[in-house]
């Protein structure tokens, strides 16, 4: 409704609530809007949604059953209202300080960014989440595979039932069967009682497999019999059970070269691959998914931070715009919360964001040497094998946090038991 046009569009324009006893007599009633909708109205009561002193939208009741709308009705509608706007904070639906109304800044639920490239995802999504077909997500680290492994399930007829988050690096190789499988008491030692794995605590719904690149080459096997029938047998047991899930699984690597090189079994990445999504790095996305990323950031830290009305200088966002993010959106969400947690003023500037120069992170990459050349960069060839690149950064990481693993694990973002695993590739 366009603003002043209508009651809604009056709301909206002048932020009072209004109650109606017969809203056709009412000189605001849109008659125009009334025909092309086709539905009676009698009584309406109607409430602006305000957040932080801007109109972002109006709640309407219609039709109180056997009476009007009384003083009580409006004070439920007006908390209602408040309510909504709140809620608002929580989703990608964004609307700037200086206007009213709100934008649409992604297709799904914390998911945000309108490009070319993102609007692809989202139509490989939505359809896919129409279906119980198997989903692989490939993309970079930080590029939010997770967030979209919930925005499949969240869009599915399997929304209601549990969503099982499995994340393949910080599973102990000894107990990956375990894990996923579950086990029977007295399966091994210190097994006092019966546990389901992740795939029973999934029954109904989705289960992600994060990371699956990670996942040990003697469990894959076990895993290719699941995938392809969803019967699994528990440590220990001998009963054939089943699990009816919904598999999504998201991968940082190349499967198909692990599965060339004998990394990764062939049989399982074609049963995964029914329908391969290809989420795109934040450097391949538009300048305006990036702005809209940090400001989204920027919002969201400065409620957790109790920073008051925060927003990014002018100048911050070319500069934002034309960084590579090597990290991805998370090293923006990253970045974001630092310059919050730092900043003393009411604007971030580009001191605030404390950025490492796209300049020297372009050579870097361009670099031919193969250890580290200073304290922050780590310089590898350009003609490594993946497996070989990360052995190699990770022990870069390592010798910089003088041998302690749990120092390296931490600064990698991943667990010590990836990190041997890494180390010995």
């Amino acid at each position: 409704m366009p603003p002043g046009h209508g009651v809604v569009g009056h709301v909206a324009a002048t932020g009072e609530l209004v109650n109606i006893r017969d809203a056709t007599h009412d000189p605001r009633w849109a008659t125009d809007v009334a025909k092309l909708v086709g539905y009676r109205v009698t009584s309406m009561l109607s409430a602006p949604i305000v957040r932080r002193d801007q109109i972002r939208g109006v709640l309407q009741v219609l039709n109180k059953r056997d009476s009007a709308f009384d003083e009580r009705d409006e004070e439920f509608v007006r908390a209602l209202a408040e309510q909504i706007g709140r809620a608002f904070d929580y989703t990608s639906l964004r609307g700037g300080d200086a206007q009213r109304g709100l934008a649409l800044v992604g297709r799904f639920n914390h998911v945000i960014g309108n490009s070319a490239a993102m609007r692809t995802v989202y139509e490989m999504i939505g359809s896919a989440a129409q279906t119980d077909a198997t989903v692989l997500l490939h993309g970079e680290t930080g590029t939010g595979k997770g967030l979209l492994a919930r925005a499949i399930h969240v869009n599915s007829a399997r929304r209601e039932a549990p969503f099982v988050h499995v994340d393949c690096t910080t599973l102990p190789a000894a107990l990956v069967e375990s894990e996923l499988f579950g086990h029977e008491r007295g399966a091994y030692t210190g097994a006092d009682s019966r546990v389901i794995g992740k795939v029973e605590a999934a029954h109904g719904g989705t289960l992600f497999l994060d990371e699956i690149g990670e996942l040990p080459l003697p469990l894959q096997g076990k895993l290719l019999r699941f995938v392809q029938d969803r019967q699994f047998e528990r440590v220990g047991g001998r009963d054939t059970l089943t699990a009816d899930v919904r598999l999504v699984a998201a991968t940082n690597r190349d499967l198909a070269a692990m599965s060339g090189a004998g990394q990764f079994r062939s049989d399982l990445y074609f049963r995964l691959r029914v329908v391969e999504i290809e989420i795109p790095p934040l450097r391949a996305r538009s300048d305006v998914d990036i702005v809209d990323l940090a400001t989204h950031f920027v919002d969201q830290f400065a409620r957790k931070y109790r920073k008051g009305s925060l927003a990014l200088a002018e100048n911050v966002r070319p500069v934002l715009a034309r960084y590579p993010w090597p990290g991805n959106v998370r090293e923006l969400e990253n970045t974001i919360e630092r310059a919050v947690v730092l900043a003393r003023g009411p604007e971030l500037s580009i001191k605030d964001l404390a950025l490492r120069d796209p300049a020297s992170l372009m050579a870097a990459s361009a670099s031919s040497t193969a250890l580290p050349v200073s304290e922050d960069i780590v310089a590898l060839p350009a003609t490594l094998e993946l497996a070989e690149a990360e052995r190699r950064y990770a022990q870069a990481v390592l010798d910089r946090c003088d041998g302690n693993q749990s120092a390296a694990a931490r600064a990698l973002g991943i667990s010590r038991n990836k990190l041997a695993r890494l180390l010995k590739s």
